[in-house]
């Protein structure tokens, strides 16, 4: 299914007991911004991906339960670590883009000096930060199946693979 769009991937992280992860995949969108470096966070928010910032990413596993999250690299490149401790590293260079659906964990493990990263949250949502804290996975568990899907891919809008992979549609 991912077929549709050059470059996408689909990965799939377990429950690891501390960072909850989910049933969705994350989609990794590679080189689909290359060309439009100055405009990431301009894409983002013309399809409703909003309450956005650039920076960098926290060097230390977190998540968010309450939001998914699309990360659009700016400058630079990341390696950074998908799904916990027991997850997958994946190195992201300019013009990437990566989005994390509710309670996928992630960590910057290295960067370059010029790494700059533009993140965006559906509708806007101010999302919360979990750090797999004791006490936090029981709570995140409820909150990550209240959160509701996207009603337009961070990239590509209404008609974007998110919409359709996320739905289960074709």
């Amino acid at each position: 299914m991912s077929g549709f769009v050059e470059g996408l991937r689909e990965v799939y992280f377990e429950d690891d007991g501390v960072i909850p992860n989910s049933g969705l995949p994350v989609l990794m969108y590679r080189g689909v911004l290359k060309d439009r470096l100055g405009d990431v966070e301009a894409v983002f928010n013309g399809n409703r991906w909003l309450n956005s910032w650039v920076n960098g990413v926290f060097g230390y596993h977190h998540y968010h339960s309450n939001s998914h999250e699309v990360l659009g690299v700016v400058s630079g490149e990341v390696t950074v670590q998908l799904g916990g401790e027991q997850g997958q590293a994946f190195t992201l260079v300019a013009g990437d883009v990566v989005v994390l659906p509710a309670g996928t964990g992630h960590k910057r493990l290295e960067a370059s000096e010029d790494f700059r990263i533009v993140g965006a949250y559906p509708g806007g949502i101010s999302y919360n930060t979990r750090t797999g804290e004791p006490g936090e996975y029981e709570q995140a568990l409820g909150e990550i199946p209240q959160v509701p899907l996207p009603d337009t891919d961070p990239v590509f809008g209404v008609d974007g693979p998110l919409v359709r992979l996320w739905r289960g549609e074709n």
